[in-house]
């Protein structure tokens, strides 16, 4: 039997330091090197680590679908770990089936009216403050959107002395943290530098905080019908027994995050890209107004079905920058994967971006094209080509959440205000933990006074 062939370095390797230097500009790695057309692996070097990159839409959705295989693992998760500790997203393969399980009530979609109810709530609540002529820095304001969302469908009965803004904070800190803290070694990530002092006082704080709230709900012992009251409610599959703590924490903290971050950065491009796609930006005004006839309320569950263009508008921002933009997994066995033997213990590197721009799955993939999305459109694409969320047993268990959320948020907005860019200000992707528009700053017109 032939041996299996050496897995090529991706383009541009340098000596001793291998792909550093191309990840200051990650994203233009990934496009501008040929990657988007290379099929099968490419090895990723940077200094003594090294992992393969899968290139291939094919190999990244059996990697995905394989998740005994290709478990949660490598740098990404190592990192994820040290504050979202083995909640559903981060947790290994052995746990995860009873994680989903236990958890998956609170995502049936009986529950999705009151969920979006409470989005509602809490988009109007923002958006009905802005006035014609704000300046608005975009992203911390959607954020504060679908922070609140979060907590209002996992926290109904929020202890009086927790602040809100204050845990918004934290997380920002954390999720910022975990791409620095990817590429950083031991013994560098216990040291008191580079920000590493300010990630443990982080995630020490949001931990204690969300225990003082479970602490909260079990002295009171009632059933608020969220989130937390669901989790602490749930027995574990050994025996019926209480899910500890910790857990609880785990998955609170996943949740948390899930439901602010991705959302709010999707949003943020969507609004973004709007601003230079007019006539995009029309029909979508002309959907929201033809939905939205009710003077002074904001879209709801029931318009839902209604707003399919704005939807694809959220679908498309979600393609070109997808919130999570590189993942990595770890190998639990000797495999092989695209005509190589992958050796146990190996990490793999996939990213939806490079995927979501392969001009082989989407013509003119740099093009914003909500049309791509539409039910007669002839070019829809596939079903494995678009994985923002994921595929498999481990898809993200609130993708219908996220879309929902941000669907709502778009049309609630575009109902009442244009926004318009600032001159002179750049917005450049802030490829970090998660993929932002940074420097998203935008000017707050009223479509009431036009």
């Amino acid at each position: 039997m032939a041996p299996a062939p050496t897995v090529p370095d991706a383009p541009g390797a340098l000596p001793l330091m291998g792909h550093a230097p191309r990840l200051r500009d990650p994203l233009g790695f990934l496009t501008r090197t040929g990657l988007v057309r290379h099929e099968g692996l490419a090895r990723l070097r940077v200094g003594p680590f090294s992992a393969l990159l899968v290139c291939d839409p094919d190999l990244t959705h059996r990697m995905l679908v394989e998740d005994r295989t290709f478990d949660k693992g490598g740098p990404h998760y190592d990192r994820a770990r040290e504050w979202l500790g083995n909640g559903l997203v981060s947790c290994p393969h052995g746990v995860h089936r009873r994680q989903r399980r236990a958890v998956q009530p609170a995502f049936h979609a009986d529950r999705m009216p009151a969920y979006a109810r409470a989005m509602a709530e809490q988009i109007s609540s923002i958006t009905d403050r802005w006035h014609e002529g704000q300046v608005l820095d975009v992203l911390p304001q959607l954020k504060a959107i679908t922070a609140r969302a979060a907590i209002a469908t996992m926290f109904a009965d929020m202890p009086r002395n927790v602040s809100v803004p204050a845990l918004i904070h934290e997380f920002d800190l954390l999720v910022a943290g975990v791409y620095r803290r990817m590429w950083m070694p031991a013994p560098l990530d216990r040291l008191p530098v580079l920000g590493n002092g300010r990630y443990y006082q982080a995630r020490d704080r949001v931990r204690r905080t969300i225990g003082r709230i479970i602490d909260t709900y079990r002295t009171r012992g009632t059933d608020n019908g969220d989130l937390l009251s669901l989790l602490l409610a749930s027995g574990s599959a050994e025996g019926g027994r209480a899910v500890p703590d910790e857990e609880v924490i785990d998955q609170v903290m996943t949740f948390f995050v899930g439901g602010t971050e991705p959302p709010a950065v999707a949003l943020s491009w969507a609004l973004h890209l709007l601003t230079q796609h007019p006539k995009v930006e029309e029909r979508l005004h002309a959907e929201v107004d033809s939905v939205l006839t009710d003077a002074g309320t904001g879209a709801s569950f029931a318009d839902l079905p209604r707003l399919r263009f704005t939807e694809q508008v959220i679908t498309e921002a979600l393609r070109l920058y997808p919130p999570l933009w590189m993942v990595t997994r770890t190998t639990t066995t000797d495999t092989e994967l695209g005509g190589h033997h992958v050796k146990q213990g190996t990490v793999l590197v996939y990213s939806p971006y490079l995927i979501h721009h392969r001009p082989g799955l989407y013509p003119d993939p740099e093009l914003f094209d909500p049309d791509r999305w539409g039910d007669d459109s002839p070019t829809k694409p596939r079903k494995e080509a678009f994985i923002p969320f994921g595929a498999g047993a481990r898809k993200c268990i609130g993708d219908t959440f996220g879309i929902a959320e941000a669907t709502l948020a778009l049309a609630t907005i575009a109902r009442s205000w244009r926004l318009e860019p600032v001159p002179g200000r750049n917005v450049r992707p802030s490829a970090l933990s998660v993929l932002s528009p940074g420097g998203l700053t935008l000017k707050v017109r009223s479509r009431k006074l036009r």
